[in-house]
């Protein structure tokens, strides 16, 4: 049986493709060779940055709500404006703190806690 031109004969590697096995020409590590979500390929520096932005937004957030609250109401807006330097204050903990989680934690429930006083007493 002779095997047909149109079709490629499986069992014989395609001269125009390269082999995925072999490494090729260029480097591993030169760019396009890694997959972009390979770790070696990110930048933990971004990614602290980011978070650092972050905490800094919903700082000032906090402090718009704030301000937009002392409109209203005088002592919920002061409250919320209180809290507003301690959570800017929580982005910028060294990440090598011990117990960070657990502040983070607590403060988060402490302000959650502070909320539910102020929405229930106003």
């Amino acid at each position: 049986m002779t095997p047909d031109p149109d079709r490629p004969d499986p069992d014989r590697p395609d001269p125009d493709r390269p082999d995925p096995a072999s490494p090729g020409d260029r480097d591993p590590g030169e760019p396009g060779e890694r997959d972009p979500g390979e770790p070696g390929e990110r930048d933990p520096g971004l990614a602290r940055e980011r978070t650092s932005l972050a905490w800094t937004r919903t700082a000032l957030s906090f402090a718009a709500v704030g301000g937009v609250m002392l409109k209203r109401e005088v002592i919920p807006g002061l409250i919320v404006l209180a809290l507003t330097p301690a959570i800017w204050q929580l982005g910028r903990l060294p990440r090598n703190l011990p117990g960070r989680l657990e502040l983070i934690t607590g403060t988060v429930v402490a302000v959650a806690v502070v909320a539910l006083v102020v929405v229930l007493t106003y």
